[in-house]
């Protein structure tokens, strides 16, 4: 699904991305903190969830070059964030906003919406909202929104949804691991990736503590 998201983005139907929006809210019960790491530093959904989404987020949209964030626990006042609410400026232009917390009972979040996991309840809902000079994206639905003849807000919107084939990305991604062990395919991330992705995420924390906004590199 993801990839077919980046297929779109790159064909250039959505015109110029510009915008984009990432949202993970859920709630995690109780009893999830009696583990008391979990309670920690380091242990919130920054690191634990919204990771996750900076990887797709930098797989769709590039390089990100600078950040702005803010964290609370305002409810259960732990020394770990329960919310947090980023700004990240991409090399491209792009400004992205993405919300997490693991406060709130909500359904926007990639468990909530994709159905990958069947552990959690799947709701018709998104979780990414992208959009461009020539149309805006949904995922995971994968609804194209554009205009007709004319781009205008006065205009109505054709709606289109591009149809992908579903599989289990933990099967998929073992199956290209299995295929990169027998020397037959390339890692679809490197580790380098990984790295740079981890680096986002301390300048995000880094942000939340200074107030600053925090450039990469």
């Amino acid at each position: 699904m993801i990839q077919k998201a980046k297929a779109i983005i790159d064909s250039g139907e959505l015109g110029r991305i510009l915008v984009a929006n990432a949202m993970f809210w859920l709630f995690k019960p109780d009893d999830y903190f009696d583990i008391d790491w979990r309670r920690q530093a380091g242990a919130g959904p920054v690191f634990l969830n919204l990771i996750h989404d900076v990887v797709n987020l930098r797989h769709l949209f590039g390089d990100i070059v600078a950040v702005q964030a803010r964290e609370s626990s305002a409810v259960r006042g732990n020394v770990v964030e329960e919310t947090a609410v980023i700004l990240m400026e991409f090399a491209s232009g792009l400004l992205a906003t993405a919300s997490v917390s693991d406060t709130v009972v909500a359904p926007w979040s990639w468990e909530m919406t994709t159905g990958e996991n069947p552990a959690y309840p799947k709701t018709d809902e998104a979780c990414y909202m992208i959009g461009g000079t020539h149309g805006s994206l949904t995922i995971p639905s994968l609804d194209v929104w554009k205009n007709g003849a004319r781009r205008s807000w006065w205009e109505p919107f054709e709606k289109r949804c591009v149809a992908v084939q579903a599989g289990d990305p933990q099967v998929l991604q073992i199956r290209q691991f299995c295929k990169v062990i027998r020397g037959e395919e390339a890692p679809l991330v490197s580790g380098r990736e990984g790295l740079n992705t981890l680096n986002v995420i301390m300048a995000i924390k880094q942000s939340a503590e200074s107030g600053e906004r925090v450039v990469l590199g």
